[in-house]
């Protein structure tokens, strides 16, 4: 079958890879079918381009995979009108974050035929080949499908439980080059960036975060190393950000993961998402020689209740003693404080300030985001429950209208003030980055007219 994939444009000067469409399509490559990739993202083209590309172009699928954000949503709608429109329209499937907890809501909106719920790489075979051989697609495991004015919801597919079993991404079908101009911390304008996973999962279970699927499956270290051999040779990639919820999945694993880097003589800078419970001094400094540049914390708050309620399995002693243990070994952290949770107030809104503004290295500019109680995750049932949102269409079309601003109110703030409390706040963290960055261009300057620095190329950003 002819399978065109959607990379749609979320309005990024550049894009981070769709590792998820490039493992769908290895898939399908490999199964025999013809897949070609719609770089949206790449050439910003208007959603009516999509429309006027399906009326001149013949395809048996088209499929779309958003995350759950209130622009992905949207967007989605205008994407999906627009193949919608067309008069060559295709099986339209969906699949991703956003639609897998709430499948009867996404097709309804979108009237996508199908959603493909949670890891999609074997559903998406058993249902193409359902649909070439015009069988039942309620004998499909993993999705949910639009039988006239009903949404038939079918049992989960099975977890695929050697991830090392599914072929690699088909890179080779994406502008790699492109991709590769996407900047992370601490890499050089002459660093070409890719993302790379490690594992699947995560095995915490923090109540505002939503997991498609339970556990954590680990690749095995060959097969990363691999992947990173090649993603080098073939493209010139220099460094790699882990892009999974958790490399830091144990002090082992992490410590085996670094030692087969080193052993395999990588020579590749990366960046990935870690646990303070685990970045103790040995095993980051071992992260460092493997060639670790960055390590992403998901903090979340400064007040050992609120961390408790959340259910973060971390206490604020366990996060100053891990940041203060990656700042040491010369490692960046990356600081994620969100406000609004349960037992939130202004009192550890200010911990979470004073947190970032005495242990910020200047690596990204960190601001401080309400927490959203995104379809699937405890907390949003929990907003069900107490009567704070609806239902899935109340989250997405009245409450979660921006990132940046709160969709449901867990203080006892009202709106008003809990946004004032916010601007307080991100004002304080905004100005600190920029006076530590005008601190730095200065001193860049004095070393130009003073000393004749004959390498400085210029007073701009990347």
């Amino acid at each position: 079958m002819r399978v065109l994939l959607v990379a749609y444009d979320n309005a990024s000067y550049t894009h981070w890879f769709p590792q998820g469409l490039a493992y769908i399509a290895a898939v399908l490559l490999k199964e025999g079918h013809d897949v070609r990739i719609y770089n949206q993202d790449k050439f910003h083209y208007p959603d009516s381009h999509l429309t006027a590309y399906l009326d001149k172009n013949r395809f048996d699928i088209v499929g779309v995979s958003v995350i759950a954000g209130y622009y992905q949503y949207r967007k989605l709608l205008k994407i999906s009108d627009a193949i919608n429109q067309s008069k060559n329209r295709p099986f339209y499937i969906l699949g991703g974050h956003g639609p897998s907890p709430e499948p009867d809501f996404f097709i309804k909106r979108s009237l996508a035929d199908a959603v493909i719920m949670g890891e999609g790489e074997n559903t998406i075979i058993d249902l193409i080949e359902t649909i070439g051989a015009k069988r039942r697609l309620a004998d499909v495991k993993g999705i949910a499908f639009r039988d006239g004015e009903k949404v038939i919801i079918n049992e989960k597919q099975p977890l695929i439980e050697n991830i090392d079993s599914i072929p690699p991404p088909a890179y080779d079908l994406f502008p790699m080059h492109y991709y590769g101009l996407r900047r992370a911390p601490h890499a050089t304008k002459f660093d070409f960036v890719i993302d790379v996973i490690s594992g699947r999962g995560c095995k915490f279970k923090c109540t505002f975060c939503y997991r498609m699927d339970e556990g954590f499956r680990p690749r095995s270290s060959e097969a990363i190393i691999d992947e990173i051999k090649f993603l080098k040779d073939k493209y010139g990639i220099t460094y790699v950000t882990f892009a999974d919820e958790l490399l830091m999945s144990s002090v082992e694993r992490t410590e085996a993961l670094c030692k087969s880097f080193i052993k395999a003589g990588l020579n590749i800078k990366w960046s990935c998402n870690g646990r303070l419970n685990y970045a103790k001094s040995d095993v980051l400094k071992l992260m460092k020689q493997a060639g670790c540049m960055f390590i992403n914390y998901g903090v979340e708050a400064m007040d050992d209740q609120v961390l408790k309620n959340m259910k973060k399995a971390l206490t604020v002693k366990q996060i100053i003693e891990g940041v203060e243990a990656t700042l040491k070994v010369g490692v960046s952290p990356g600081l994620n404080i969100i406000f609004g949770n349960i037992g939130d107030n202004k009192e550890t809104l200010n911990k979470g300030v004073e947190f970032l503004l005495k242990y910020d290295d200047g690596a990204q500019l960190r601001t401080i985001r309400p927490v959203t109680p995104y379809p699937g995750c405890p907390l949003y049932y929990s907003a069900i429950e107490k009567g704070l949102l609806k239902d899935c269409e109340d989250f997405y079309e009245n409450k979660h209208t921006n990132s940046d601003l709160v969709a449901v109110n867990f203080t006892n703030l009202d709106d008003e003030e809990f946004h004032k409390c916010l601007l307080k706040a991100n004002t304080k963290l905004i100005e600190n980055y920029f006076r530590k960055k005008s601190r730095v261009i200065i001193k860049q300057a004095k070393k130009l007219y003073l000393e004749k620095d004959t390498s400085f190329r210029g007073f701009r950003q990347l």
